[in-house]
């Protein structure tokens, strides 16, 4: 990896200070700017990311994740085809195919892996195997990030489960949280993803971005240390109201055996898909609706004015912080704004409709870091109904906070996708 440093990997460490301060701006308390942490934080990121593509037996490793993804969204289809046989768009068709890509239809495709990924992730908890892997993560963030270690243990599961199936791993603990520990935790539930929805966003990658499966677990993994920082910024650690108490609570996600695990792995993940589905259509909806309106007034440079246009310029400059080349800023900050609206499912369809020579390689790696996380609008509700039933003594302060934490979540991934836009060379170097 590398490479002589080039203007456009400067103008992402820009990015990045500009993130950082920003975040300062708006602390609770300004004079307490975790300085070690940062530097603990960026270096876990950077270390994580050198690691990761860096070492040859990782990096292949990585490489193999691409093909396990794909069979997990064969098997999906598999399924799919049993059920609704030529509709799901696998197997012969009875009709002659004139457009092939009509064929990926969302609802069959991509829906069917969040059920399957989620079965999956219960037997693999049910076995001890998932469990281990969160732990690991867990004593990483406790040794390098300074957490609790249930704090530390809920920010490790989040990254693999989501945003409020990660927190009910310490659900006896999370009481006992102070202000600042569960402004963490929801920060970075909004600035990661869940196992299930990787793999979908791998489906919708595939074909336009080379090493599609390795990046959307990476951006996942590295931005927990983003979360973590930005969130301590806005609200500091306050060590008096933490408790001495470092034990682990009991394991409150339970499983009386492997068939009890996958029937309560398919209620999930059917619930988590139909809440996918819900808000794609609302709030795809809401913006048809909003458009309409715009429509009656006067065309601007020759074109009508748009949601999509509009969120384009508002979120250009947040573009340009991550290192993206002027001619590309307008579209990638449409895709942020249409992430931050329009949920990151929405986005990331858009970004894998774009033709591979319509944008560069390095924009499209840039934005899928970017992209790769729940901070989102329809996140602040989804949060605030999971918490209410996980904490709902606390519904009140977490109303205050989690507009705040869908804030830091989302400059939390621009900051991944500014630093690797920073690391020279990092884009020629990926696994194909």
């Amino acid at each position: 990896m590398s490479g002589m440093i080039s203007p456009l990997n400067l103008q992402s460490i820009a990015g990045m200070a500009l993130i950082l301060v920003l975040c300062w701006l708006f602390s609770e308390n300004r004079r307490r700017f975790p300085f070690l942490l940062m530097l603990g934080a960026i270096g876990l990121q950077l270390a994580l990311v050198l690691c990761l593509f860096g070492v040859p037996a990782i990096r292949a490793g990585l490489t193999s994740f691409g093909g396990l993804f794909e069979g997990l969204s064969k098997s999906a289809q598999t399924g799919m085809a049993f059920v609704f046989g030529y509709l799901s768009g696998a197997g012969p068709q009875p009709y002659p195919l004139t457009t092939p890509g009509a064929l990926f239809v969302f609802g069959f495709r991509v829906l069917p892996v969040i059920m399957v990924v989620c079965t999956l992730a219960a037997l693999l908890w049910h076995w001890n195997i998932l469990k281990w892997i969160v732990k690991g993560f867990g004593f990483v963030f406790s040794r390098t990030m300074g957490l609790r270690g249930p704090t530390a243990l809920a920010v490790a599961a989040t990254i693999f489960m989501g945003q409020v199936e990660g927190p009910i791993v310490i659900r006896a603990y999370l009481n006992r949280l102070t202000r600042s520990e569960l402004f963490l935790l929801i920060t970075v539930g909004m600035a990661c993803v869940s196992g299930s929805t990787m793999v979908a966003y791998v489906t919708i990658l595939q074909g336009v971005l080379p090493g599609a499966a390795a990046h959307v677990l990476t951006a996942s993994i590295i931005t927990a240390p983003a979360g973590i920082l930005l969130a301590r910024i806005l609200i500091p650690r306050d060590p008096i109201a933490e408790a001495a108490q470092d034990k682990l609570p009991p394991d409150e996600r339970v499983y009386k055996s492997s068939m009890d695990a996958i029937m309560k792995g398919i209620n999930d993940g059917m619930q988590i898909a139909v809440n996918v589905a819900g808000c794609l259509i609302v709030f795809v909806a809401l913006v048809a609706i909003v458009d309409m309106l715009l429509g009656g007034l006067p065309q601007i440079g020759g074109a009508a004015i748009s949601v999509e246009r509009i969120l384009g310029y508002v979120f250009s400059p947040v573009a340009w912080c991550l290192g993206i080349q002027s001619s590309e800023i307008h579209t990638a900050g449409q895709l942020l704004g249409t992430k931050m609206i329009l949920t990151e499912f929405t986005a990331f369809i858009k970004l894998g409709a774009i033709p591979a020579a319509e944008m560069t390689e390095r924009t499209r790696t840039i934005m899928t870091y970017a992209l790769c996380g729940f901070a989102n609008v329809a996140s602040v509700g989804i949060n605030l109904a999971g918490f209410s039933v996980l904490l709902p003594e606390r519904r009140d302060e977490i109303i205050k906070m989690v507009g705040k934490a869908m804030l830091a979540g989302f400059f939390a991934t621009c900051m991944s996708a500014a630093l690797v836009g920073a690391i020279p060379a990092f884009i020629t170097a990926m696994p194909n």
